[in-house]
């Protein structure tokens, strides 16, 4: 059984409680909130203010914390020989999301990054018709991750929410995006971007890229977590508020009719998925990981090419330009 310590239970630390208290592994727990430490229901011994005096007595540990933490405490945790799950993103620039990737690699230790939107089941299937070709040649992805909540306090919209989509994007296509443009605002006065619209441009390997955009704010009434796919012979809606029927099809074509565009609208399907729980899937793929010593299915790379796409971003939106990324 592998010795699992948890850092950080806070908002969403929490919800990595729940699952990991549910899973075959011995659990530690740290975060520096006194109270937050006290409430959690496990023995003494097993927690702990200061997370360092719990590395020795552990094997691999999910970093649950502020983002700006997360460079630091993964490198030592890495330095130490330990596995880590770190959620996104995984740092806050690409340069350390490289050292950290590359430094779990040289140590031939597990290093995962905690985009959870990967291990929907909607989006397993999104991914596959793409490669399947169901959509036809694909012309655009939208996502909207939007609504009236409280702001991150660590970062901006962007880093905070616009990295899901992003990274959802680059595993549907196989690829990050060559090109990147994007505006964003401070409506709160914080000194950190609360509403962010980006523009993706993903090569095809012809003229014409995939055109994307990611949506994400703060302020909108709502709560919007959706993904639009549109191909030349048929498009899909997800939603990730829904449970169980994320995913709607709709055959609808442009045809040449004379010197004119004819609308085709086809048949819609609705398309159910089972009800499982992203988290409990991405934490079950860090511990099969760890105890087979395979690699995971979401390895540092990933996370660096998000950050890398949000710097790019935050860039554009400087500048008031396109942003190219290199290879």
């Amino acid at each position: 059984m592998k010795r699992i310590l948890l850092i950080g239970v806070g908002r969403w630390g929490v919800n990595h409680l729940r699952v990991l208290r549910s899973m075959p592994v011995e659990l530690f727990v740290a975060d520096r909130h006194k109270q937050r430490l006290n409430s959690v229901d496990i023995p003494q011994s097993h927690r702990s203010m200061d997370a360092r005096s719990l590395f020795s007595n552990i094997d691999a540990a999910v970093v649950v914390t502020p983002a700006p933490a997360h460079f630091d405490m993964c490198s030592e945790l890495l330095a130490m020989g330990k596995d880590v799950f770190v959620e996104k993103p995984i740092t806050l620039t690409s340069s350390e999301a490289k050292r950290l990737t590359e430094l779990a690699e040289e140590s031939r230790l597990i290093l995962q990054v905690g985009h959870i939107f990967r291990f929907d089941p909607a989006s397993l299937w999104m991914r596959d018709a793409i490669a399947n070709g169901r959509f036809g040649r694909i012309k655009t992805l939208r996502a909207s991750f939007s609504g009236f909540k409280r702001p991150r306090p660590d970062t901006g919209v962007t880093f905070a929410d616009s990295i899901h989509f992003i990274d959802l994007f680059n595993f549907l296509l196989g690829a990050p995006p060559q090109r990147v443009h994007a505006v964003v605002r401070d409506f709160l006065g914080r000194g950190m971007d609360d509403e962010s619209l980006i523009v993706l441009e993903y090569d095809r390997g012809d003229s014409s890229p995939i055109l994307a955009t990611v949506e994400a704010g703060y302020h909108a009434p709502g709560k919007f977590r959706e993904v639009t796919i549109v191909g030349t012979d048929s498009s899909a809606v997800c939603d990730y508020n829904v449970a169980q029927y994320k995913i709607k099809t709709f055959e609808n074509r442009h045809l040449a009719d004379g010197n004119a565009i004819a609308a085709e609208e086809g048949a819609v399907h609705q398309l159910e998925f089972p009800p499982e729980e992203p988290l409990r899937a991405e934490l079950a793929a860090f511990i099969d990981a760890i105890e087979r010593r395979t690699p995971s299915p979401i390895d540092g790379w990933a996370g660096f090419h998000a950050v890398r796409v949000v710097e790019a971003a935050l860039e554009s939106a400087r500048t008031g330009t396109w942003i190219d990324i290199s290879a």
